[in-house]
């Protein structure tokens, strides 16, 4: 029998990769919450499924379903980040698993009490780590963990955002994290996940459209640089508008490819048992709070080459 799901959220960015992953297990969409309308997505992969823009009524129509055949199976969470940690905890007291997008909550305190509700529930949460999934990061982690010495890394993203960005949510750093969290959780996450936890964090650079640091890893250096800035984007790029750049040593690590499966991979680990856990996002929150609260002090020896370019 398929797994039942039910997803909040579901107007959201992301959200047609929930959709699509669901599908892919062959689970069914049983509701969907947003408080926008503009969910016609939905239409291409579960078009029979009850949508809210009221969470009350979402959850009574829940409530009803859970007295005829029992919760849900899974309860997806890929709303904006401020709304990840209470509708996990709504999801896992309601008696559903859940499965939320990155970053799974805003501050690690918040990991505890989402513990303690998964003790009282029975039930688990999964978050999306997807990048854990990706060939090419694999390959990274075993060529780590054979070699056994240390690494230089240069880590670049840039995604260039309109000004909506700033009017929205997401320019909220209560709300979204700042631009480090909000694009840049999933790349923290990597960084342990191939060379180990974090011994020191430096933030280089703090502002409402980039940011900039160093992390001591357990094998590696890491100089990093993230933005939502076009200004920033290498002019080779021409019309792209996403630039991703991982080197080791000098050397560029390929993994610009093969990022549209990985929810689908990440779905069927989970409806197989072996989702990622709260501990698994750990580190990385850890992270994320660590530069929204550290003070700036930029070391020119320890900064990234396009930080450096933008000071000189």
């Amino acid at each position: 029998m398929s797994n039942k799901f039910a997803l909040m959220g579901v107007a959201g960015y992301i959200a047609p990769r929930h959709l699509a992953a669901i599908r892919h297990v062959e689970g069914m969409l049983e509701a969907a919450f947003d408080p926008r309308d503009s969910v016609g997505v939905m239409d291409s992969y579960f078009p029979n499924a009850q949508f809210f823009v009221d969470f009350e009524r979402f959850s009574a129509y829940l409530d009803k379903l859970k007295k005829v055949s029992g919760p849900v199976d899974y309860i997806g969470v890929c709303s904006p980040n401020f709304l990840h940690e209470p509708q996990s905890r709504f999801a896992l007291r309601y008696g559903s698993n859940v499965i939320c997008e990155k970053p799974l909550v805003l501050n690690p305190e918040d990991i505890d009490g989402l513990a303690a509700v998964e003790t009282e529930s029975g039930k688990k949460i999964f978050t999306i780590l997807q990048l854990r999934l990706h060939d090419a990061i694999l390959a990274v982690k075993r060529r780590v963990e054979s070699e056994k010495r240390r690494y230089q890394v240069d880590l670049c993203y840039i995604t260039s955002r309109g000004q909506w960005y700033h009017e929205s949510w997401k320019g909220d750093d209560r709300k979204s994290g700042g631009v480090a969290t909000n694009i840049g959780v999933h790349f923290f996450d990597m960084l342990s996940f191939i060379f180990g936890g974090v011994k020191s964090n430096e933030v280089h650079l703090r502002e409402a459209s980039r940011a900039a640091g160093f992390l001591e890893c357990e094998r590696a250096d890491v100089r990093w640089f993230l933005s939502i800035d076009a200004n920033d984007l290498p002019p080779s790029l021409g019309s792209k508008r996403t630039y991703r750049s991982i080197k080791m040593d000098g050397d560029e690590i390929e993994f610009s490819e093969g990022f549209t499966e990985l929810h689908n991979r990440s779905y069927e680990e989970i409806v197989a048992g072996r989702g990622f856990t709260l501990e698994d996002v750990r580190p990385s929150i850890e992270v994320v709070t660590q530069i929204r609260h550290l003070p700036i002090k930029l070391r020119p020896d320890r900064a990234h080459a396009l930080l450096k370019a933008r000071l000189l």
